[in-house]
C-alpha cells in the first residue's frame, strides 16, 4: 500500500509515487463523476479503468513559457452517453423533425361531473360594484397567524367571515358619536341633564355584561334585568348625583386604565366580528361587536365622515347623486376644495402677514381680491389670500410634474429680479435673498440644472442668472469702459471670506496661502457659499455643467444668453474664478467654435431659433472679461483660441454688412474693439494693427458722419468710444520706454522685445480724431445732444493725451515739432473752452453728482449681500449722479488729464492752463469735499464711484501743484488745495498706490502749499499761545519759532515719511505701470478688493506708532538709528497741521491724540528728555488742552488703534514712576486723564496700584495745562477712591511739597465728603463718613487737619491751591461739634 506524500517532499517525489501506483495496477479509492454525464450514476464501478484514460502527469511535454491568457471556447451542450449528436447536423431541423401536434399531447380530454354540485344565485346587491376599501379605515379582526397579507385578500377575508356568521341581537351596535358625546368631563351638569334622556334608544342592552359567562339558559334574560334595573336607577338620580357618583368610580379606578378606555384607538382598535344595523334615518354602518357604545341620535351623520362636528355642512357645488358610480359614500373631507373659498379679510391690521407673489414676481397685497381662474389660489395656507408664498414655491420646485418645477422656478426668478431691482422696497421685513440662501435655494438651483427636462433646465438657468448678475451691473461697467482708468475694475468678491481671519494680512504670502489652501479644499460647499456664493458654486462642477448645456443639449437663445451672463459674472469675481472658467475643459473651445464663427448664415432681425454657429456679442465680452483679469489670461486667449483670425474678421466688415442684425453687429463690434483694447494695455496684440489698419482708417473716417446722425444710436457711440479707446492703447505702445526688470515682484513681467507698433504708424491718427472732438465739442450747449454722444467726447480727449505722451516720449524726433503741436492745441480748441459758459456749468455740477458730498448715493441696496457683491445702489443709477448720463465727471476728468500732460511737457502754458483752477464751480467743489460730514460707507458701488471721483481731485491738485512750482504768483487758494490734498491722501483706495505716492511725494510736502509761512502764520501763532496761556514765553520755544523750524525741514519730513508710509511694493509697481503707461509691467486690469483706504486716518501719527511698536515687540527687530530724528519730524508736522490745518486731523479723536503723544514717553527713557521734544509735544499738549478741544477729549469711547485706554495708561505710570525723575511734562501727561469727568478706574490706578508715583508727580500749579476745577468737581462719589485719598494723605504719601495738584484734589474731595450730609446716603457711606470725620478731628498734623476741615474753594494762584475758612460756617461747626462730643464721650467711658 502506497504512503501519502509528506512534508518535505518535492516534485520528483510525487512523480515516482505516480509511476510506482501506475506499475501495480490498483484501483483508485476515488473516482471522479463528470457532472456533464447524463447517464446519472449508471457508469459500470466494476469495470476496470483503461490506462490511456487515467490522468497522468508528466513534465516532458509542458512548455517553457506560460500559457497566453486568451478566452476560453465556447461550450458546448454535452449529449447523453447513449444518443450522440451528429457533428454537422443542424438542432433547429433537428427540432421540427421530432415536433409533434397538439393532438399529441392533449390525447384524453376528461370534463368534470358537476352534476352533484349545488348552483347558488348571486347575491343581489343595491350598488354596481363592491364598497372600495380606504386605507384610512382601520382593519379589525386581524389574526394573528394571517401573516402580510394585500388589502384585497384581507377584504375578501373579511366578507367570508360576515357572511358564515350571524351575529347575535345583542351585539348590533351604532357607531361612535361626535366628539361632544364621547366625553361626560367636557359637559356641564345642564349639558348631561339635556342628553339623559336618551332612554331606550340609547341604552337598548347591556353592553359590559353580556351573562355568557352564568352558564344558565336565562343568562341573556338576566343580563337585560340587571340592565333595566340600572336605566331605572340613573333616571332616578339627578345629574348632579350622576357626575359625584362617575368622578368617584374614576378616582377608584387605575388612571391608566381609564385613559386607556378613553383613548381614540381603544375605539377603533377592537378586534370582533362586524355587523350592521338599519337605523332609523336609513344609513347602514358597519360597527365592531366589541366596540364599546355610546349614544347617539339615529339622524346623526357618521364621525368620520364629520371633520368638524360643530361646523355647518358642506355646501358643495354639486350634490352627490346615488345613482353615479362609487359616490354612495361621501368623503367630505376631500371634497373640501371644492367650496367657496373663506371670505377675504379686508380690515387692516398690525400684525405680520406671509408674503405672496404672483406668477409674474409681483407682490401682492394681503388684501387683494382676485379671481380664481388666474390660479393664484391653488394651495392650503391661507386659501382666501391670492399668490403663493416662497415656501410653497420652494416646495412646488420638488414637484413630480416638470412643468410645476419650472413654473416655480420662473416665479423664484422673477422674484429675485424684483428684489434686487428694489421693488419691494420696506414692504417686505428682512431680505428676500437673504432668506433663499439661507433655505439653500443655491443649492436647489445647481441640482435643478441636472435635470433631464429642457424647460426646467431654462427656468434654473434664467434663476441663477437672477441671481448671481445684478440688474444695470454690466451695462454700468460697459458705458464707463472708455472712461480715464475705466478699464480697470474692482473685482466682484466680498471684501472678508473668513471672519476669524482678522491677521491674515500680517502673514507672509507663501505662508498664507499654504495655511488656507488645505482648509478650503476640505470645506464643504455649503459653508463656502456661506461666506462667498461665487466659491460655493465652482465647488459644485457648476463650469462642466454649463459647458455640457452649451455643448451638447444646444439650448434655446434666452438659455445661452443666460449662461454667458453668469459665466462673465464668474470671470468678475476674481483673477481665480477667471482661471478656472478659462481651464475648464472644452469650455472656452465652445463658446469660441459656437458662437464665434468664421462664417455663418445670414440673420435676420427678430428672434432667432438658435445661437449655436451664429455670432453673438456675449461670447465676445466674456473673452474680454477674461481677457481683463491678467495679462497670462490675454496672451492664452490669444494663442490658443485663435482669437486673432475672428477679431479680424469681426472688424473687417462695417456692422451693416455683418449679415446681423444692426444691434447685435455693433454690440459684437464694441466688444471686438474692446478685447483689443485690453490685449493692447498689456502689450499684446499689436501686430493686428499693421493687417486692420485700413479697417481702422475706414472706421475713424466714417465717425464724424455717424457723429452727425439724429438722434445718435448709444450702441453706435459705444463702438465709436470703444474705437478710439483702441487707438489710444495701441498709440501708447509705440512709447519706446523699456521696463526695469524686478525679481522680487510676481506682477512685473518684463519683455525685451519692442513693440511691433512704430510711431510713424499711429502718427496720423491724430488729425482725424481732433475733428471728432471739435465736432462734439459744438453740441456741448445741447445738454440732451450732448448727453446723447455718451462717452465720445472723453475717449477722444484721452486718445490727445495718449497722442502726446508718445510722442514727447520718442527720442528720434524733435521736441519742438510737438511743442508747437501743443501750443497750437491749446489756442485754438482748449483755451476758448474754458471760456465757455457751458463748461462752466459742468463745473457747478459737480457738487451734485458727487457721491463723497451726496453719500445717499452710495446707500446698499436692501436686498445687497456680503456674500454676494454687486454694484446695486439705491441712487447709482440717478441721472444727476457721476454714473447717470449727465454726468460731468467723465468729461471733466479726461480734460484735465489732457492739461496735465500739456503742462508737465510744455511748462510755458501752466500760467494759461492755470485758468480752469479760478473756476469758481471747481472751488465750491473743493469746499464742499471739506466740509464735516460723514464720509460714505464703503461698498462696492461706493468704491467704484468714489475712486472715479477722486482722479478728478488728483489730477486737479497735481496741475495746481505744476502751476505752483513753475508759476508761484499765478497760484491761487494753495491752502484749500492742501487741504483737499491732506484729506484726499486718507481716503484713496486700494489700485491708486501710485496716486498715494505722488501726493506724498511732490504736494503734501510742498512748501508751497503753506502760505501761512509768509502772511504771518508764525506771528499769528505765538499771539494766539499768549492769549490762551496767559503767560510770556521764550520766543526761542515758542510755537511760532517751532512752525518755522519745521518749514524749514520739510524736505527731511518728507523722508521721514516716505519711509514710514510706504506701500507694498508689488501693488505700487502694478499701480505706476498701470497710470504711466508701461504696458510690459501691467500685471492685470482687476485691482485689489477695497476692503480700507490704504493710509489710516491718523496717517500724521504712524512713524510714532512704528517707533512704539519696535521699542515695545522685540519681535520686529532693533528699533531705529534715528529714533531722535523720526520723532522729532513726526512731531514737527502733527504740529503743523494742528495750527495751520485741524480740518486734515478731525478724524482723529482727541484722545486718539493723546494716547499717540503718550507713545512718544513709551518709546525709551531718554527720548522725552530731548529739548526739541520738549518743546514740541508741550506745544501739541497745549492744542490739546484748549477749551473747544477739550470738551471731545473722550477717554471711555473705543479708540482707533487701540485695544484699552487703562492698559495704556497703567503701562505708562509705570513707566513714569521708573524712569522720569520727575519731569513736568511727563507728570502733565498723567494728569490730564485723572480729570474728575472721565472714567474712575484711572485714579483707582495711580492711588491704589502706583502710590509710588505720587512723589515724581512734581508739577506745579501754575503749569498745569487745564483748570484745577476740572478736577474737583463735581465732587468724588467713588467711596473705595476717598478712602484711598484719605489714607495717602494722613500716611504723607501725598504732601503739597511733593504733589501740589493732587494734594489739592484730594483734599478738595475729602472735605466735600465729610462735610457733606446727603439723606440719600447709604449707611456704610455714612459710617465711613463719620469715621473719616472723627480721625481728621484726631490728626496729630495740625496743617493737614486744618486744610481737610476749614477747605474752601480751589485757586491756583494760591501755593496751597485752594483757600481757607477763617472759621468753619455754623453748619459744619455744630455738625462737628456733635460728631466731636460724641466721640470724646466715647473715649472717656472707655477709659
Amino acid at each position: 500500500m502506497l504512503s501519502r506524500p509528506k512534508p518535505g517532499e518535492s516534485e520528483v517525489d510525487l512523480l515516482r509515487f505516480q509511476s510506482q501506483f501506475l506499475a501495480t495496477g490498483a484501483a483508485p479509492a476515488v473516482q471522479l463523476v463528470k457532472k456533464g454525464s447524463r447517464g446519472g450514476g449508471n457508469t459500470n464501478l466494476d469495470q476496470p479503468l483503461l490506462q490511456d484514460h487515467r490522468d497522468v502527469v508528466t513534465l516532458d511535454n509542458l512548455p517553457d513559457s506560460p500559457p497566453a491568457l486568451v478566452p476560453a471556447p465556447p461550450k458546448r451542450a454535452r449529449p447523453s452517453p447513449g444518443c450522440p449528436l451528429p457533428e454537422h447536423e443542424d438542432p433547429e431541423e433537428r427540432l421540427n423533425r421530432h415536433d409533434q401536434h397538439i393532438t399529441a399531447v392533449l390525447t384524453k380530454i376528461i370534463e368534470r361531473d358537476t352534476s352533484s354540485v349545488a348552483v347558488n344565485l348571486p347575491v343581489p346587491s343595491g350598488v354596481a360594484f363592491p364598497p372600495v376599501f380606504h386605507r384610512s379605515q382601520e382593519r379589525q379582526g386581524k389574526s394573528a397567524t394571517s401573516g402580510k397579507r394585500s388589502i384585497f385578500a384581507q377584504e375578501i377575508a373579511a366578507k367570508r367571515t360576515s357572511e358564515t356568521s350571524v351575529p347575535p341581537v345583542s351585539e348590533v351596535s351604532t357607531p361612535d358619536p361626535p366628539d361632544g358625546a364621547a366625553s361626560c368631563e367636557a359637559l356641564t351638569p345642564r349639558e348631561q341633564g339635556s342628553q339623559l334622556p336618551w332612554g331606550s334608544r340609547g341604552f337598548q342592552g347591556p353592553h359590559l355584561v353580556t351573562g355568557k359567562g352564568l352558564g344558565s339558559k336565562n343568562a341573556e334574560q338576566e343580563a337585560q334585568t340587571i340592565h333595566e334595573e340600572n336605566i331605572a336607577k340613573l333616571h332616578a338620580m339627578a345629574p348632579e348625583e350622576i357626575l359625584r357618583e362617575q368622578q368617584q368610580l374614576l378616582a377608584q379606578l387605575d388612571p391608566s386604565l381609564v385613559a386607556f378606555l378613553r383613548s381614540p384607538s381603544h375605539t377603533h382598535e377592537q378586534a370582533g366580528e362586524k355587523t350592521t344595523e338599519q337605523r332609523p334615518g336609513g344609513h347602514s354602518v358597519e360597527v365592531t361587536g366589541e366596540e364599546p357604545i355610546v349614544p347617539t341620535f339615529a339622524n346623526e351623520p357618521r364621525q368620520e365622515d364629520d371633520l368638524d362636528p360643530g361646523a355647518p355642512a358642506l355646501a358643495l357645488p354639486v350634490l352627490p347623486d346615488k345613482e353615479w358610480v362609487h359616490m354612495d359614500t361621501v368623503e367630505l373631507e376631500k371634497l373640501h376644495w371644492t367650496q367657496d373659498l373663506p371670505p377675504l379679510r379686508k380690515k387692516r391690521t398690525q400684525e405680520r402677514m406671509q408674503a405672496r407673489f404672483n406668477l409674474q414676481g409681483e407682490l401682492l397685497a394681503p388684501d387683494v381680491d382676485l379671481p380664481t381662474h388666474l390660479g393664484l389660489h391653488h394651495h392650503g395656507e391661507e386659501a382666501e389670500r391670492a399668490g403663493y408664498s416662497l415656501q410653497e414655491l420652494f416646495h412646488l420646485t420638488r414637484s413630480q410634474v416638470s412643468q410645476q418645477r419650472a413654473l416655480a422656478l420662473h416665479v423664484l426668478a422673477q422674484v429675485i429680479g424684483r428684489a434686487q431691482a428694489g421693488e419691494f422696497g420696506d414692504r417686505l421685513v428682512g431680505s428676500v435673498l437673504r432668506l433663499l440662501l439661507d433655505a439653500g435655494f443655491l443649492f436647489l438651483l445647481r441640482f435643478s440644472l441636472d435635470d433631464r427636462v429642457d424647460g426646467v433646465i431654462a427656468a434654473a438657468v434664467r434663476a441663477l442668472r437672477a441671481l448671481l448678475v445684478a440688474p444695470g451691473d454690466e451695462e454700468l461697467l460697459d458705458s464707463t469702459f472708455s472712461w480715464y482708468r475705466g478699464a480697470l475694475v474692482f473685482p466682484l468678491m466680498p471684501s472678508q471670506e473668513d471672519e476669524d481671519d482678522e491677521d491674515e494680512d500680517e502673514e507672509p504670502p507663501a505662508e498664507k496661502i499654504k495655511r488656507k489652501s488645505p482648509e478650503q479644499g476640505n470645506r464643504p460647499p455649503s459653508d463656502l457659499a456661506r461666506h462667498d456664493v461665487i466659491k460655493g458654486l465652482l465647488a459644485t462642477n457648476l463650469l462642466p455643467r454649463l459647458r455640457y448645456l452649451l455643448e451638447v443639449t444646444c439650448p434655446a437663445p434666452s438659455v445661452v444668453l443666460d449662461i454667458l451672463a453668469v459665466l462673465i459674472r464668474l470671470a468678475r469675481h476674481s483673477l481665480e474664478s477667471a482661471t478656472r472658467v478659462l481651464e475648464c475643459p472644452r469650455l472656452i473651445e465652445t463658446v469660441v467654435r459656437e458662437f464665434l464663427p468664421t462664417s455663418w448664415y445670414p440673420v435676420r432681425a427678430g428672434p432667432a431659433p438658435s445661437l449655436h454657429r451664429v455670432p453673438c456679442a456675449a461670447a465676445m465680452k466674456l473673452l474680454r472679461v477674461l481677457a481683463s483679469a491678467g495679462r497670462n489670461i490675454a496672451a492664452r486667449l490669444l494663442s490658443s483660441f485663435d482669437l486673432r483670425s475672428r477679431l479680424s474678421r469681426f472688424l473687417a466688415e462695417a456692422p451693416q454688412e455683418m449679415a446681423l442684425p444692426l444691434e447685435e453687429a455693433e454690440a459684437l463690434s464694441s466688444e471686438a474693439f474692446r478685447l483689443w483694447a485690453v490685449a493692447a494695455s498689456y502689450g499684446q496684440g499689436a501686430d493686428l494693427y499693421r493687417e486692420l489698419y485700413p479697417v481702422l482708417m475706414r472706421a475713424l473716417q466714417a465717425v464724424p458722419e455717424e457723429l452727425s446722425t439724429q438722434p445718435a444710436r448709444p450702441l453706435s457711440m459705444q463702438r465709436i468710444a470703444s474705437l478710439l479707446t483702441l487707438l489710444a492703447q495701441l498709440t501708447l505702445a509705440t512709447s519706446s520706454t523699456t521696463p526695469e526688470p524686478s525679481s522680487d515682484s510676481a506682477g512685473a513681467i518684463v519683455s525685451a522685445t519692442p513693440s511691433s507698433i512704430t510711431w510713424t504708424q499711429v502718427s496720423g491718427l491724430q488729425p482725424l480724431v481732433e475733428p471728432c472732438l471739435r465736432q462734439t465739442l459744438k453740441l456741448l450747449p445741447g445738454p440732451k445732444m450732448w448727453q446723447a454722444l455718451g462717452p465720445v467726447p472723453t475717449a477722444c480727449l484721452l486718445f490727445l493725451d495718449a497722442h502726446y505722451q508718445a510722442w514727447s516720449q520718442q527720442p528720434s524726433l524733435c521736441p519742438e515739432d510737438w511743442l508747437q503741436d501743443m501750443e497750437r492745441l491749446s489756442e485754438s480748441l482748449l483755451l476758448p473752452l474754458l471760456h465757455t459758459p457751458t463748461l462752466g456749468s459742468l463745473w457747478d455740477s459737480l457738487g451734485s453728482c458727487s457721491p463723497l458730498c451726496n453719500p445717499q448715493f452710495c446707500v446698499r441696496a436692501p436686498e445687497a449681500l456680503p456674500s454676494l457683491v454687486s454694484l446695486g445702489s439705491t441712487g447709482g443709477r440717478l441721472s444727476l449722479s457721476l454714473a447717470g448720463s449727465a454726468s460731468p465727471f467723465p468729461f471733466l476728468t479726461a480734460l484735465l488729464c489732457l492739461f496735465n500732460t500739456l503742462a508737465r511737457l510744455h511748462k510755458g502754458l501752466c500760467d494759461q492752463l492755470a485758468a480752469i483752477l479760478a473756476t469758481p464751480g471747481l472751488q465750491n467743489y473743493f469746499l464742499q469735499c471739506l466740509a464735516p460730514m460723514a464720509a460714505p460707507h464703503l461698498t462696492p458701488f461706493s468704491a467704484w464711484a468714489l475712486r472715479h471721483e477722486y482722479h478728478l481731485q488728483y489730477l486737479a491738485l497735481i496741475l495746481a501743484q505744476k502751476v505752483a512750482t513753475v508759476q508761484p504768483d499765478l497760484a491761487i487758494n494753495t491752502a484749500l488745495h492742501h487741504s483737499l490734498v491732506l484729506a484726499l491722501l486718507s481716503r484713496l483706495l486700494p489700485g491708486s498706490e501710485h496716486l498715494a505716492h505722488e501726493l506724498l511725494l511732490s504736494c503734501v510736502f510742498r512748501l508751497e502749499f503753506l502760505p501761512e509761512r509768509a502772511s504771518g502764520g508764525l506771528e499769528a501763532a505765538d499771539f494766539s499761545d499768549r492769549l490762551s496761556l496767559g503767560n510770556n514765553k521764550d520766543s526761542g520755544c515758542g510755537r511760532g519759532a517751532l512752525l518755522a523750524q519745521a518749514c524749514q525741514d520739510l524736505p527731511s519730513i518728507r523722508s521721514c515719511y516716505l519711509t514710514h508710509c510706504s506701500l507694498a511694493r508689488a501693488s505700487l509697481l502694478a499701480s505706476q505701470a498701470s497710470y504711466q503707461g508701461e504696458l510690459q509691467r501691467v500685471p492685470g486690469l482687476l485691482l485689489p478688493v477695497p476692503k480700507e483706504p490704504l493710509l489710516p486716518t491718523d496717517w500724521p501719527f504712524l512713524p510714532l506708532i512704528h517707533l512704539y511698536h519696535q521699542a515695545t515687540d522685540t519681535s520686529l527687530g532693533p528699533p531705529p538709528a534715528d529714533t531722535i530724528g523720526t520723532a522729532l519730524r513726526a512731531l514737527q508736522w502733527v504740529l503743523v497741521l494742528e495750527s495751520w490745518r485741524p480740518q486734515a486731523l478731525w478724524a482723529v479723536p482727541p484722545a486718539a491724540r493723546l494716547a499717540r503723544l503718550m507713545c512718544v514717553f513709551l518709546v525709551d527713557s531718554e527720548l522725552f528728555r530731548e529739548t526739541p521734544v520738549q518743546h514740541l509735544v508741550a506745544a501739541l499738549l497745549a492744542r490739546l488742552c484748549q477749551p473747544q478741544v477739550l470738551l471731545d477729549l473722550k477717554l471711555d469711547c473705543p479708540l482707533p488703534g487701540l485695544a484699552s485706554f487703562p492698559d495704556l495708561y497703567a503701562s505708562f505710570l509705570e513707566h513714569f514712576e521708573a524712569v522720569s525723575y520727575g519731569d513736568h511734562l511727563f507728570g502733565a501727561l498723567v494728569l490730564l486723564p485723572l480729570q474728575r469727568r472721565f472714567s474712575v478706574t484711572l485714579r483707582l490706578a495711580l492711588f491704589g496700584e502706583h502710590v509710588g508715583a505720587l512723589r515724581a508727580l512734581g508739577l506745579p500749579l501754575t503749569q498745569l495745562p487745564v483748570s484745577l476745577e476740572c478736577y474737583t468737581e463735581p465732587p468724588e462719589d467713588n467711596l473705595a477712591l476717598l478712602q484711598l485719598y484719605f489714607r495717602a494723605l494722613v500716611t504723607g504719601a501725598l504732601c503739597p511739597r511733593w504733589c501740589p495738584v493732587l494734594y489739592a484734589v484730594a483734599v478738595a474731595h475729602v472735605n466735600s465728603f465729610i462735610f457733606s450730609q446727603d439723606p440719600k446716603s447709604s449707611e456704610e457711606v455714612k459710617a465711613a463718613r463719620r469715621s473719616m470725620l472723627q480721625k481728621t478731628w484726631l490728626l496729630a498734623d495740625e496743617g493737614l487737619r486744618q486744610h481737610l476741615l476749614h477747605y474752601k474753594l480751589p485757586n491756583s494762584a494760591l501755593p496751597e491751591g485752594f483757600e481757607l475758612y477763617p472759621q468753619l460756617p455754623p453748619l459744619r461747626q455744630q455738625y462737628l461739634q456733635r460728631l466731636t462730643s460724641g466721640t470724646l464721650q466715647n473715649g472717656i467711658s472707655k477709659a
